[in-house]
């Protein structure tokens, strides 16, 4: 018995419709610094603490390529007097802001593929961050979309869109789910520390989706056929967000700014590039194909240098913007999203046969990648 083609039939893409600028979010992070040292003047003074340094959009541009961000809700993020975002707490009743993000991707996913939500079997909801523990932020998108079947939350750092299409490959393949919806609201600027000189312009919040289905069952314009899944996790401390129910119980402050997301940005460039550049290019080799077989390569959006060298490392050349497109410039580091930000805005121009790498890296370290060709 031969195995079954599984497909990517739809894709969905939800931007939140507040941008911030680095001009805007620079001219915040410096009144917050001023405003610090000012206060803490004797304290730097004499030795204690460190002044707060400036920063500049030319130095946020040139360290990651990235020009503006977009988040779900921009009141608090640029008030130095706060410098985190406002974001009402809901009901238990009411929908939660990161259900609100996912079903907006996911009707947009299910529309692409031509399918209802009687079609759909599972929902899994991967992500960087879970607003909540439980219940699952999945299963209350399942409720919401009218789907039988099951849900589940599944967290992997920026890998978990990638993961999360793993699962549901497998799920598809195995003949547990007809067809598989995996949606990816990344709610990232809450765990983001905007008095981070070095950090505070990184993420930025979106919401992706994808429908995995069998190929007889596809019906939708634009669909891909998923020729292999690989994954990869080797632990590392070099990228760490600790906030969790745990915080309140150290005797530390919760909140505090050991708990947001920090890492140590050249460790992480010097360790994950070749790592993913293998990756890829021995996955490439188990198919038959080379790097240069590749007609598109939608990467991790984390940080523009590191694209350009893995890919560079991989075609032994510089990629042009239709090879690798970049949409970090606009939407930050978007966590698990962003390579699936850039198949859903560059992928209706490819042709039958085309083959293209949808890729991402991060924490862990965690490396997930499917092989996929157009149908």
């Amino acid at each position: 018995m031969s195995n079954p083609t599984i497909v990517i039939s739809g894709s969905g893409l939800w931007t939140p419709p507040n941008s911030i600028s680095n001009e805007e979010l620079v001219t915040a992070y410096n009144g917050w610094a001023d405003q610090f040292n000012a206060q803490n003047a004797t304290a730097i003074e004499a030795g204690e603490i460190a002044a707060k340094p400036h920063s500049s959009a030319e130095f946020i541009e040139k360290a990651s390529g990235i020009k503006s961000r977009y988040v779900y809700a921009k009141e608090g993020i640029c008030d130095i007097n706060r410098m985190t975002p406002s974001i009402p707490a809901r009901a238990d009743d009411e929908l939660s802001h990161q259900a609100e993000m996912a079903l907006a991707a996911a009707k947009d996913a299910l529309k692409a593929a031509n399918k209802k939500p009687e079609d759909i079997d599972a929902v899994i909801v991967s992500c960087a961050y879970t607003q909540r523990s439980y219940p699952a932020i999945a299963i209350e998108v399942q409720a919401a979309l009218g789907i039988q079947g099951f849900g589940f939350d599944m967290l992997v750092a920026c890998s978990a869109a990638t993961f999360g299409l793993h699962r549901a490959y497998d799920s598809v393949a195995s003949g547990s789910a007809r067809a598989v919806l995996v949606i990816n609201p990344e709610l990232t600027s809450p765990q983001l520390n905007f008095t981070d000189r070095d950090s505070h312009f990184i993420f930025g919040d979106v919401a992706t989706a994808m429908v995995i289905e069998r190929a007889e069952t596809c019906t939708s314009e634009h669909s891909f056929e998923i020729l292999n899944i690989k994954a990869v996790t080797s632990f590392s401390n070099n990228i760490r967000s600790n906030f969790g129910y745990t915080a309140r119980a150290h005797d530390t402050e919760p909140f505090g700014v050991d708990n947001l997301f920090h890492q140590e940005g050249r460790k992480v460039f010097k360790e994950v590039c070749p790592m993913a550049a293998d990756h890829i290019s021995s996955q490439l080799e188990g198919l038959g194909l080379t790097n240069s077989d590749v007609r598109r390569w939608w990467l991790h959006q984390a940080n523009i240098n590191m694209n350009n060298l893995i890919v560079k490392k991989l075609l032994g050349r510089d990629a042009s913007a239709d090879e690798a497109p970049i949409v970090l410039d606009r939407y930050a580091n978007t966590a698990s999203a962003g390579s699936l930000i850039a198949f859903n805005l560059h992928h209706k121009d490819l042709k039958a046969g085309d083959t293209g790498v949808l890729c991402s890296f991060g924490a862990g370290y965690s490396i997930g990648s499917l092989v996929l060709r157009k149908r």
